[in-house]
């Protein structure tokens, strides 16, 4: 067990020393920044925004450095900071995921989960990809936009993506996660704003599994619209569909067939045909085999997937049981807003401010792989225990820091521990979130 807690702070100290070894690359003037004595060098700045939490810079620095005369101001830290290139922390990130494989499959799969998260950050009018003027006398704001990839069964970020608002494509934001990922066989789980014969066929060429949800048949412009499906409350049905960009007399009478030929129009996103073709190219398709299945969730409840998992190995009831478990992600969430402090920055400038999101996405990563190697045994009890991840996330920053050895670490996880309480629900109240001053802090 502690050997396990030793490997993850190892591994993270391996991604920290493979960065400072070409920190030259994640400057923004090589050979110039990051070359003079400071009390805050490229190594300190980063594992300092690492560790970071929910105080002004002044009391965070003040922490770090033990309250000492010598503490670093917090225009020293701003300057420093300034110097780090956006791709630093996007790339530490990726280094400690590679590093931190997962050892969990489910049949063979690594199961993820993607879903996007909208995050308020000040007001910043230079950066117009988020920014939003306002209306009805509301004041200016910026919104930020977080596509992840979340591992369902290590409860870690897989890959994530940062764009502002205006740009924000969820559906194309997973084609690239999917595309430039290594891992070789996987499962994704999506919600209905990931309906689209695009990510299909990106996770199709990838070699990868799929289950998305899709809009109810109803729904105009929705795929299930286009299709001819079952007058039945639940069935699974097979279709192997053939899409093209051509509209041929031939074609077109092709595509009176509607479960088995699917016309693409040029300003839909498909990347596997050409967006346009001549009269006398050749007609082309391309294959995209799947099942659209529908399942009762609850009384009068129903749900549409698809899916191109094997039907015999993968029936209606497991394919429910999966999609259930794509809520994981939601939850990753709430605790990386609320917990880890994806709401409290410590910068203005949007630039900056993605340094902070992938550093924290970096310290939930950590935190979840030390507390699942934790294990948490309650006798006689009514409800199984997990750890309480609120401490879980202080204790393992002080690890990180060298304030806490391995045996503490995992005794404090164990003591602070949560019932769970499966099948609660309740209303999810939609409130739009603000940004918190700089003024109103905790101590």
């Amino acid at each position: 067990m502690l050997d396990r807690i030793n490997l993850v702070k190892r591994k993270m100290k391996e991604s920290l020393a493979q960065l400072c070894d070409v920190s030259w690359m994640f400057s923004k003037r090589p050979g110039k920044d990051f070359t003079r004595k400071r009390k805050l060098p490229f190594l300190k700045t980063i594992s300092f925004m690492l560790a970071m939490e929910g105080g002004t810079l002044a009391t965070e620095l003040l922490t770090r450095f033990g309250c000492s005369t010598t503490t670093a101001s917090a225009s020293a830290f701003v300057q420093q900071r300034s110097k780090l290139s956006p791709e630093t922390f996007p790339a530490l990130f990726d280094l400690f995921v590679r590093k931190t494989q997962p050892f969990q499959f489910y049949k063979g799969y690594r199961l993820f989960a993607a879903d996007g998260s909208d995050i308020r950050v000040p007001s910043d009018p230079e950066h117009t990809s988020s920014h939003y003027p306002g209306t009805n006398g509301q004041s200016p704001y910026n919104v930020l936009h977080l596509d992840a990839l979340y591992d369902l069964l290590q409860h870690t970020y897989q890959d994530a993506k940062l764009v502002g608002d205006r740009e924000s494509y969820e559906s194309g934001a997973l084609c690239s996660m999917v595309d430039r990922s290594n891992v070789e066989k996987a499962l994704v789980i999506a919600d209905r704003n990931y309906e689209s014969y695009n990510l299909m066929a990106h996770i199709q060429e990838k070699g990868w599994k799929f289950l998305i949800r899709f809009k109810d048949a109803r729904t105009s412009g929705c795929i299930a619209s286009g299709l001819e499906l079952p007058c039945k409350e639940e069935f699974d049905l097979y279709l192997d569909v053939s899409l093209t960009r051509k509209q041929t007399k031939e074609v077109k009478n092709l595509l009176k067939e509607k479960n088995k030929y699917r016309y693409i129009s040029s300003s839909s996103v498909f990347d596997f045909l050409p967006k346009t073709n001549r009269k006398h190219d050749p007609t082309r398709f391309y294959s995209l085999p799947f099942r659209i299945v529908r399942f009762k969730i609850s009384d009068d409840t129903y749900e549409t997937v698809a899916t191109n998992l094997d039907a015999e190995t993968f029936p209606p009831l497991e394919l429910k049981k999966l999609y259930a478990m794509r809520w994981g992600i939601e939850t990753s969430f709430r605790e990386l807003k609320y917990t880890v402090g994806l709401l409290h920055f410590h910068a203005k400038k949007v630039e900056h401010i993605y340094h902070e999101v992938f550093a924290r996405l970096i310290m939930y990563n950590f935190t979840e792989l030390i507390t699942l190697h934790v294990i948490i045994y309650k006798a006689d009890c009514k409800y199984a225990y997990k750890a309480n991840f609120t401490v879980a996330v202080h204790v393992c920053r002080q690890f990180f820091l060298g304030n806490v050895s391995p045996p503490n670490v995992e005794a404090v996880i164990q003591r602070h521990v949560s019932p769970i309480r499966p099948g609660r629900s309740r209303p999810r109240v939609m409130t739009g979130s603000r940004t918190i001053s700089f003024t109103y802090r905790v101590a």
